[in-house]
């Protein structure tokens, strides 16, 4: 008697359930409009792994020429985009002739404008501007950008050799754009409606911050930005002066919303670090990549540094949106010594370039060089830039996370979802060569596993239990471990 209650109650449920949903199926589509689908997957799915790239700050600071990227674009085809490489991004000031050729107390070399009391720059014929106060290339140093066609030609070059073009802007609008009160395109605002002379950048004079409260002319603004790019067949954005010292959270919005008006996908990466944690949800809505540590220089001090922000990032790593612990400062660095140091090969040592590439790749920060590709040592490249088997734990991995860092023992493990391999690293934080142990029981491994060596490309035998390598200080190991057999 109780069961046939209990299903006649189940028929009565049903019933009520499809007749509710049938009275409002006008209202509730099983799925959006193809168009809208197709829309939302395109912007939200721009960056499904970890972007992997080349960038110009590292090598050539804020002074690289259209010859010299077409030639670094030219060696990415060639040499790397096999390999995953694909984003070559032209870092900042590339609206001036000259940039870097003058100091200022704080930095040599760095590129300030001066101006008069008023507010006008000494200089106006080196701020490249359109009339709507939007910058543009520098034609001096980026000739196809004469005639008004800004970096299309450039972007078209990079598309036709198989890769993705990216630029580096500041946040905010140029203060000779504010001087001149120019007006925001497609709309009944000025630069005076929106700009704050009152909110700089910290290292960097250029720009006034936009006002986030005077939503429709800022927002009017940063559509004209944006809308430009896609013109420009831009696909990569990294947007400057968004996270620290100051946390800029309405233009970040405004900056994602902008490139959804604009109808191309773009990569929006933040800059500088280190980004607040406590921002992190406000980062993964609005973002696909933000700087979690401050600018990161061939020093052992950073490199040390990067495994704490990579952990405690962790939770925070995912599809679309990625923790990002800096370029890779591998290979010939700060051309005519600008903009850290004197120009030299990398001063990290041969087992620091493997914890560099191995602590990146487990923990999937984005891979960015910033060496410059054409006076770099192939053989540099080959090694620590060509791995496809490293590369395949920074592009497909999972469960990415660190299992101990004690007394200068680092361990990280992860998994490969296409196979259940897990994937281990290794590292040496101390001063002297050392044995670093993994013990199968921190993660349960409690079976067999065939142990190969992703940077030798060996595989080292069968191994339950335990496994441990002696390491040179500061050095790393990366490897996947299969199981064979069930204990």
């Amino acid at each position: 008697m109780k069961k046939i209650i209990y299903l006649l109650a189940i028929a009565i449920t049903l019933i009520a359930l499809r007749a509710c949903t049938s009275a409002n199926s006008e209202n509730l589509p099983v799925t959006p409009p193809t168009s809208e689908a197709v829309v939302l997957d395109k912007f939200a799915n721009v960056a499904p792994t970890p972007p992997m790239g080349w960038n110009s700050f590292d090598a050539y600071d804020c002074r690289i020429n259209e010859e010299e990227f077409r030639q670094v674009v030219d060696y990415m085809a060639d040499e790397l985009k096999d390999y995953g490489w694909e984003y070559a991004v032209i870092d900042y000031i590339w609206w001036h002739p000259e940039p870097g050729n003058w100091d200022t107390p704080r930095r040599f070399g760095h590129p300030n404008i001066r101006y008069k009391d008023n507010g006008e720059p000494l200089f106006p014929e080196y701020i490249t501007m359109d009339e709507y106060g939007r910058l543009l290339p520098s034609v001096e140093r980026f000739p196809s950008a004469a005639d008004g066609q800004g970096f299309k030609p450039l972007g078209d070059y990079v598309h036709s050799r198989g890769l993705k073009f990216g630029i580096h802007i500041m946040r905010g609008i140029h203060r000779y754009a504010a001087f001149k009160d120019t007006p925001i395109k497609d709309s009944e605002y000025t630069a005076a409606d929106i700009a704050e002379p009152w909110d700089t950048c910290k290292w960097c004079n250029h720009m006034y911050g936009v006002d986030p409260t005077q939503e429709a002319a800022a927002q009017a603004y940063y559509n004209s930005l944006f809308e430009l790019y896609a013109s420009w067949g831009v696909d990569y954005i990294k947007a400057d002066d968004m996270m620290f010292q100051d946390y800029h959270k309405g233009e970040i919005a405004m900056m994602q919303e902008a490139i959804r008006n604009s109808g191309r996908p773009m990569v929006l990466s933040l800059s500088c670090g280190e980004a607040p944690l406590a921002r992190a949800d406000h980062l993964v809505d609005h973002s696909n990549m933000w700087r979690i540590s401050a600018d990161f220089w061939d020093e052992w001090d950073h490199l040390r540094h990067s495994f704490d922000l990579l952990n405690a990032w962790s939770a925070h790593r995912e599809a679309n949106h990625w923790p990002d612990a800096d370029m890779l400062p591998i290979g010939r660095i700060s051309l005519n010594g600008r903009p850290h140091g004197p120009e030299r090969m990398s001063k990290f040592t041969e087992p620091e370039h493997y914890t560099l590439m191995s602590l990146f790749s487990i923990g999937r920060s984005p891979l960015m060089w910033g060496g410059d590709p054409l006076s770099t040592p192939q053989e540099t490249v080959d090694r620590f830039l060509r791995n496809k088997e490293v590369l395949y734990v920074n592009q497909q991995s999972t469960d990415n996370r660190q299992v101990i860092n004690h007394r200068g023992e680092a361990v990280w493990i992860a998994t490969d979802p296409a196979t259940g391999d897990r994937f281990l690293g290794l590292f040496n934080l101390k001063e002297e060569t050392s044995r670093i142990e993994f013990n199968f029981e921190w993660e349960y491994l409690r079976d067999t596993y065939r142990i190969r060596d992703l940077w030798a490309g060996e595989d080292l035998g069968n191994y339950e239990g335990q496994f441990g390598v002696e390491l040179p200080a500061h050095g790393a190991g990366l490897y996947r471990l299969t199981r064979v057999a069930e204990n």
